[in-house]
C-alpha cells in the first residue's frame, strides 16, 4: 500500500497515463481487425473492468496461481489466491499429474472440462501441447459418451440454449451473449449425434467440443466462439422419461413450424454477428441438406457431416491413389462402394462427384455417379424391377418401394442391378476398390464382404468411417486380418497400429478436425462472405498433399491431430486464396504482403499476457 500522499498521485497518474494508452491501443487494433485480426495487442496486454473475485472466476481473465503481485495488487486479488507466483509450467505438471490420475475416459472428459470452466488459457495450452491424446478426450470417441450422460454430469452452463419457448424472442436474446464479436458459430439440433441419434439439448456437447478444436487446431481465439442448441424437443423415449434431462420435454417440431424456428435463430444471429461462420452440426437427414440448400448462397455457413466430412474422406481416397502409386487425377479409375446413404454418406459421395467432374475425365456428372455404389439398411439401392442378383434378367425399371428415396440418393440407383443385394454380393460383382462406411452400424463390413474385396485388388481401400468406436462398421485388426495385412486403412474414431505377421500396419484417422479449423481460421482471415464447394475441395487435395513418399509407402495417409496446427495453417492459405479468386474476401490484404505470414499471425496461441484494470464507466 502506498502510504506517501506524493507518491499516491504518481501512481495514480501513472495508471492513467496507463490506461489510455491501452485504450488508445485497443482502438487502433479495433480498426486493423477490420481488414485482419491483429493479435499484437493480446500478447501485449489484456484490459478489464473486473475486479476481485469475479476475475478469479472468469476463466477467459483467470490465472490461477500465475498472478504476478503487480496483478494483485491492482486487480485486488490479493491474498485471495496463494502467496506464491507458479506460472505455466508449473501448472502444466499439476494438471497433468491429476489428469493421469482419471481412472476412464468420461473421467478425465469431466477434468477438462472443469479446467476450461476455471482457465482457458491454461486449458488451451494443455490441449494443444497434447492434442493427439487429448482431442479423443473433448471430442470423439469420449465426447459422444459425455452427451449420452449430460444431464448426468452437467456443471457449468457453457453456449446458448434457443428453445421452443423461445420463439418470437430471439433477436433479443442474442445479445444476452457477452461477447461483441464472434468469429464462428457451431450449431446442432441434437437429433443425430455422431452415430448416436437423437439426444436433444445433450447435444451441446458437440459444438463445445468442436469449437474447442478450432481454438486449439486453427487459432481462433476463444472470446470469438458461440457454442449453440437449438433445442425443438427429442423423440429419444429415455430422455423424455428422465426427469433430470435438461432440454425441452416433447416432441420434435417438424415440418414448417421446424424450419420456420431455424429460420428465426439465423435471422436473430445475422442480425448482431453479421460476419460470423455458421456451422451446421449433427442435423438429421434430410434436415441437414434442406438447411444448407436454403442458407449457403445467403450467409457465410456450411454443414460439417457433409461437407468436412466429404473433404477429408476425399483426402483419403486421394492419398490412398498416392499410396497405389497412382496420381490424384486417376480418381475416375476408381470403383467405389458406399455403406450408408444418409446425409454424411451422401455428401461424401457428393464430394468425390465433384472432384471427378473437376478433373475432367468423365464426361458428364452422370458418368462419375456410375463410379460409385451405394447401399443404406436395406442393401444396395438398385432396380427392384430385376429379378436375378447378377442384373441379367430383362425388366422394366420401377422404383417400387424405393419411392421414398429423395432426389440426391436417386442419384446413385444401379437400374441394371437387382435391389437390396447385400454388402458382398455388391463386392463380388463389381471388385471394388474403396469401401466406406457411413452407416453408423457397427460390424456392416463383414469378413465375408471385405475378404471378397481382398480378392479382387492387391491393396483395398477400408474406411469405416462411423463415430464413436463402438459404431465403426468393421475395427483396424478385423480388416488388416481379412485383407492379409494389405488394407490401406482408416477409420472415423481412432484405432491402434495392428501388429500383423511382424509388420506394423498403420492406422489414419479420417477426422472432420483436419478440415474444419483451418477452414475456419481461412474463412475469419480473408472475411469471406460465403464457404463454396471449391474451399472443401481445395481442403481435400491439400490435405492429400501432405504425406510423404516414404509415409504414403508405409501407409500413412496424412498427418495426425497432432500436427493439427500446422494442417490449418495450410488449409487456411488455400481457403483464403479460393476466397480472393471468387471475390468472396471482404478483408484487404496489405500491399506486398504475405499469406501465409498473415495467417501465422492471426493465430491465437495461449499464454499469459498482463492483465490491467480499466475504470468501469
Amino acid at each position: 500500500m502506498l502510504r506517501n500522499p506524493a507518491l499516491k498521485t504518481v501512481h495514480a497518474a501513472t495508471q492513467r497515463f496507463v490506461t489510455s494508452q491501452v485504450r488508445n491501443y485497443s482502438r487502433r487494433a479495433l480498426t486493423t481487425l477490420a481488414a485482419f485480426p491483429d493479435l499484437r495487442m493480446e500478447t501485449m496486454v489484456q484490459t478489464t473492468t473486473k475486479h476481485g473475485m469475479d476475475v478469479i472466476h472468469d476463466p477467459l481473465l483467470s490465472k490461477g496461481t500465475a498472478f504476478s503481485l503487480s496483478e494483485r495488487e491492482r486487480l485486488g486479488i490479493r491474498g485471495l489466491v496463494p502467496p506464491r507466483t507458479q506460472e505455466m509450467d508449473k501448472q502444466l505438471q499439476r494438471i497433468i499429474r491429476n489428469l493421469r490420475e482419471c481412472r476412464t475416459p468420461l473421467e478425465k472428459f469431466i477434468f477438462m472440462t472443469a479446467l476450461q470452466d476455471r482457465n482457458e488459457t491454461l486449458y488451451y495450452r494443455l490441449l494443444i501441447d497434447n492434442l493427439e491424446e487429448l482431442s479423443q478426450i473433448i471430442y470423439t470417441p469420449t465426447v459422444g459418451e459425455a452427451c449420452q450422460r449430460f444431464h448426468s454430469i452437467y456443471r457449468r452452463s457453457r453456449g446458448m440454449y434457443f428453445s421452443s419457448l423461445d420463439r418470437g424472442q430471439m433477436a433479443a436474446m442474442v445479445h444476452n451473449w457477452p461477447h461483441d464479436q464472434v468469429d464462428v458459430i457451431v450449431v446442432t439440433d441434437g437429433s443425430r449425434v455422431l452415430g448416436l441419434g437423437d439426444l436433444g439439448a445433450n447435444g451441446m456437447q458437440i459444438p463445445i467440443g468442436k469449437l474447442s478444436l478450432y481454438v486449439a487446431g486453427g487459432g481462433i481465439r476463444p472470446t470469438s466462439i458461440l457454442p449453440v442448441v437449438l433445442d425443438v424437443g427429442t423423440n429419444n423415449e429415455s430422455l423424455l422419461d428422465d426427469p433430470l434431462y435438461l432440454g425441452m420435454g416433447h416432441r420434435r417440431l417438424e415440418g414448417d413450424e421446424y424450419y420456420s424456428f431455424v429460420d428465426e435463430w439465423v435471422h436473430a444471429i445475422q442480425n448482431r454477428y453479421p460476419n460470423a461462420l455458421i456451422q451446421f452440426e449433427d442435423f438429421k437427414y434430410p434436415h441437414a441438406y434442406n438447411l444448407l440448400h436454403k442458407y449457403q448462397d445467403k450467409i457465410c455457413c456450411f454443414n460439417d457431416d457433409i461437407q468436412s466430412t466429404s473433404a477429408v474422406a476425399l483426402a483419403g481416397v486421394l492419398a490412398a491413389l498416392k499410396a497405389r502409386g497412382k496420381s490424384i487425377d486417376n480418381l475416375n479409375e476408381e470403383r467405389i462402394i458406399c455403406v450408408g446413404a444418409g446425409s454424411a454418406g451422401v455428401g461424401v459421395c457428393e464430394g468425390i462427384i465433384d472432384c471427378m467432374v473437376e478433373q475432367g475425365k468423365v464426361k458428364s456428372r452422370e458418368e462419375a455417379y456410375s463410379k460409385i455404389w451405394m447401399l443404406d439398411q436395406h442393401g444396395l439401392i438398385g432396380n427392384s424391377q430385376l429379378g436375378a442378383t447378377d442384373g441379367t434378367t430383362p425388366a422394366p425399371f420401377g422404383l417400387g418401394d424405393r419411392a421414398n428415396l429423395d432426389e440426391r440418393q436417386l442419384c446413385y440407383l444401379k437400374k441394371d442391378m437387382k435391389d437390396r443385394m447385400s454388402l458382398e454380393e455388391v463386392v463380388k460383382a463389381i471388385k471394388p476398390t474403396v469401401m466406406l462406411g457411413l452407416s453408423g452400424a457397427p460390424g456392416v463390413f463383414t469378413e465375408g464382404a471385405v475378404r471378397a474385396m481382398a480378392d479382387g485388388v492387391e491393396k483395398p481401400v477400408v474406411f469405416p468411417l462411423s463415430n464413436p468406436t463402438h459404431q465403426s462398421e468393421c475395427t483396424a485388426e478385423q480388416a488388416f486380418k481379412w485383407t492379409d495385412g494389405r488394407a490401406i486403412f482408416a477409420s472415423g474414431s481412432p484405432f491402434k497400429d495392428v501388429e500383423y505377421k511382424g509388420k506394423t500396419c498403420k492406422v489414419n484417422q479420417i477426422n472432420n478436425a483436419m478440415s474444419f479449423p483451418g477452414l475456419g481460421l481461412g474463412v475469419t482471415v480473408s472475411r469471406s462472405s460465403r464457404v463454396t464447394g471449391k474451399m472443401f475441395m481445395e481442403t481435400a487435395i491439400t490435405i492429400a498433399n501432405m504425406a510423404s513418399e516414404e509415409q504414403l509407402k508405409s501407409g500413412v495417409l496424412f498427418p495426425g491431430v497432432g500436427q493439427l496446427r500446422e494442417v490449418s495453417k495450410e488449409v487456411a492459405a488455400k481457403v483464403c486464396e479460393v476466397a480472393y479468386e471468387q471475390g468472396l474476401a471482404r478483408a484487404q490484404l496489405p500491399p506486398g504482403s504475405n499469406l501465409k505470414t498473415i495467417i501465422e499471425e492471426s493465430m491465437w496461441n495461449p499464454s499469459y499476457v498482463s492483465l490491467i484494470r480499466l475504470a468501469d464507466h
